[in-house]
């Protein structure tokens, strides 16, 4: 029988009959993810399952409305089950499973296609190079995959064109300002083709792969490239710079969408995981400001500068001393940093993933638009490593005096270590363990940077000062994206408050609010979950006392996998009553 109609049909069978509320949970997580796996291709090929490397996804508005009902069916199926028969694990499982389906839904409400499939910091040119350094090629059959997915890519771009002139025709269009730069890129990418990571695979291919078998493959990609990707993305510049990026919008506000206001409130609840106001974020954004510069300037003394903050900040990005020349030695120096703080990590938690960590540079297409670093995930086998992944461009926008604290924000003690850890535990659907939600992830990430100091970092006083600058970065996204987005602020007032109030480049400023303005509420995760983390951890020892053990403090936060906040709270209430009636 097959197997997908045998678990379709346990899901619709009665509750009285035999499959128990656990086994009725199980069956209709497998058949969700199992679903997600066939529909999005490039997230099966990111977390390790490489059945689906030959497609790519569909990109229709016909796949958009399909994938919108699909959602609706399982939280009907999810429903169903009785949630008073769950406990422990199960019983979370199902209410992240019903939160993240009714998430999802309240969006489709909104707009049911994507609003944005395409901008200059996310869409094909960047997507579809990450994926290549994503899929495996040691075998013939994984090229002879990957020539499916450069079959497919003109009509995934005809799908991105349709979600386009979809946002023209519905009012859900990007601001002019940002989407400006996004026909370069295409153009740009086109150029360097050859020398792309599209191509590279196709330059060093296995010896064990039969030599005609490779010149045959290699001929094949090289057509497929020049025949089929490179007209698919002139087709697409084409499109944005004649027709589409004429009716951008000129506004940059997310409540000026066709959604208004609330549209701007559901983004702030779903990257947040709470119930804040914009207001009241935008509050305890100007509130963390004044209290991180308060220290920084403390910290600005301990240098013995003479002079005014604004004037250091100047010294910080222009003195040549606090900048590297060569782009392998900002890789060499991001490599010190992690192999250091790997050292580090049994002292902060009782669990440690054992999946490495590596180095590697952003492309370079499109690398001025990127942020200084991210993180991209490895596979739970071990197949791919973790990537943290620098920025090379533009070296003096890149200051030695920021490297501790974004080495341990991207790699460890934050996000590879918050990501390999969840892909490690046994015992979770598999949602759970490749899950994310920004508040969580984002806000761990940042709580890590905070152990720098009891790891031995930090002890220079720049590279202090750096760790603050970025905490007050965070803080002041607070400020600048409500602002925006809730408060009429223009693109111009929020860059000048960045320049103002913290110490970051000006060039990473305004890459900065460009970001936020095409992701909004995004980067008001970092510091709200940062915040509630920190809370945590301090309600944990004023109640455990000695019973406290930051190592396992560390593990209880990151050991169910990503959480909205407020489950999160729960979590950790239930750990420090477990750890309070312990002997």
């Amino acid at each position: 029988m097959n197997k997908f109609l045998f678990l379709f049909g346990l899901l619709l069978a009665p509750l009285g009959q035999a499959a128990t509320p656990q086994q009725q949970l199980n069956t209709l997580f497998d058949s969700d993810w199992q679903w997600s796996m066939r529909n999005a291709p490039e997230f099966a090929t990111a977390v390790g399952d490489n059945r689906y490397n030959d497609r790519l996804s569909d990109a229709s508005l016909a796949a958009s409305l399909a994938g919108n009902t699909h959602q609706q069916q399982m939280l009907l199926q999810a429903e169903r089950i009785d949630r008073s028969k769950l406990s422990g694990q199960d019983l979370l499982s199902y209410d992240l499973f019903i939160y993240e389906k009714q998430k999802n839904i309240q969006a489709a409400k909104f707009y049911p296609y994507n609003p944005e499939p395409i901008s200059q910091l996310s869409g094909v040119q960047f997507e579809f190079p990450q994926l290549v350094a994503q899929t495996p090629f040691s075998t013939a059959k994984d090229y002879r995959n990957y020539l499916g997915r450069l079959r497919a890519l003109p009509k995934y771009v005809d799908g991105v064109i349709a979600q386009l002139q979809q946002g023209v025709k519905s009012g859900w269009v990007a601001p002019k300002v940002t989407m400006s730069v996004v026909p370069g890129q295409l153009q740009e990418f086109v150029a360097k083709l050859d020398r792309s990571p599209l191509a590279v695979p196709f330059k060093d291919m296995p010896a064990s792969i039969p030599a005609a078998q490779r010149a045959s493959l290699a001929r094949e990609g090289q057509r497929l490239l020049h025949q089929g990707v490179a007209p698919a993305f002139r087709k697409l510049e084409a499109y944005i710079s004649n027709s589409y990026l004429p009716a951008c919008r000129d506004s940059i506000a997310a409540s000026s969408l066709p959604g208004g206001a609330a549209y701007y409130a559901y983004k702030v609840k779903e990257n947040t995981t709470t119930g804040m106001t914009p207001q009241e974020i935008h509050d305890v954004g100007l509130q963390e400001v004044a209290r991180i510069q308060g220290e920084m300037k403390l910290v600005m003394q301990q240098t013995g500068f003479k002079g005014t903050f604004a004037e250091f900040i100047t010294f910080l990005n222009t003195d040549p001393r606090f900048y590297y020349t060569k782009p392998e030695d900002l890789l060499a120096g991001y490599k010190d940093i992690i192999k250091k703080s790997s050292a580090q990590l049994p002292r902060f938690f009782a669990d440690i993933p054992r999946a490495p960590v590596d180095v590697k540079a952003v492309p370079e297409v499109g690398a001025e638009n990127q942020a200084g670093a991210y993180y991209e995930p490895g596979t739970p086998d071990g197949s791919r490593p973790g990537y943290f992944v620098a920025n090379l461009s533009k070296l003096d926008s890149r200051p030695k005096w920021e490297m501790e604290t974004l080495t341990l924000h991207e790699s460890v003690p934050g996000h590879h270590l918050q990501t390999a850890r969840a892909q490690e535990i046994k015992g979770l659907p598999e949602f759970r363990r490749f899950g994310w939600y920004v508040a969580f992830g984002e806000g761990w990430a940042l709580y890590a940077e905070s152990l720098g100091g009891e790891m031995g970092f930090y002890t220079d006083p720049y590279s202090k000062f750096g760790h603050l600058n970025d905490e007050l970065f965070r803080a002041a996204r607070l400020v600048v994206d409500t602002g925006m987005h809730a408060l009429g602020w223009s693109r111009q007032q929020a860059i000048d408050y960045m320049n103002v109030n913290t110490a970051n480049p000006p060039h990473d400023n305004q890459v900065e609010i460009d970001r936020y303005i095409v992701d909004p509420g995004q980067a008001l995760g970092y510091k709200i979950g940062q915040l509630k983390i920190k809370a945590l951890r301090e309600k944990a020892q004023q109640e455990l006392g000695s019973k406290f053990d930051l190592r396992r403090f560390n593990n209880a936060v990151i050991d169910n996998g990503a959480l909205p906040l407020e489950m999160l709270e729960t979590q950790i209430d239930l750990w420090i009553a477990q750890q309070a009636s312990a002997a």
